[in-house]
């Protein structure tokens, strides 16, 4: 999906249409990376350290495709109005293969 620098979009400060940059932003976080029985909230703990069996730690760890069910991530699109330069400004995240900038 293409998706242009610079667009005209109403700003919530200036109270006007203007022009704003677009930057394209990650959704944040890993998924699930505090559950339950997630591995990175167990190594937080400790667990998988010290003697004795190891358990569920004793196997080799999975890669991380076989893990993982989605394809693709999702993006946000943050603008950043030119004449007050504040970029609070965020659409909601979409899923594409792969997203660029003309």
């Amino acid at each position: 999906m293409k998706v242009p620098k610079v667009t005209n979009r109403f700003c919530p400060y200036c109270n006007k249409k203007t022009e704003q940059k677009i930057k394209i932003v990650g959704t944040g976080g890993k998924r699930g990376t505090l559950k339950r029985g997630s591995l990175a909230r167990a190594k937080l703990r400790g667990s998988n350290r010290g003697v004795g069996n190891k358990g569920k730690y004793s196997k080799k760890p999975i890669s991380q495709n076989k893990r993982k069910s989605k394809t693709t991530k999702k993006t946000n699109f943050m603008y950043t109005c030119k004449e007050c330069g504040k970029s609070k400004y965020q659409k909601k995240g979409i899923r594409a293969g792969k997203v660029l900038q003309e």
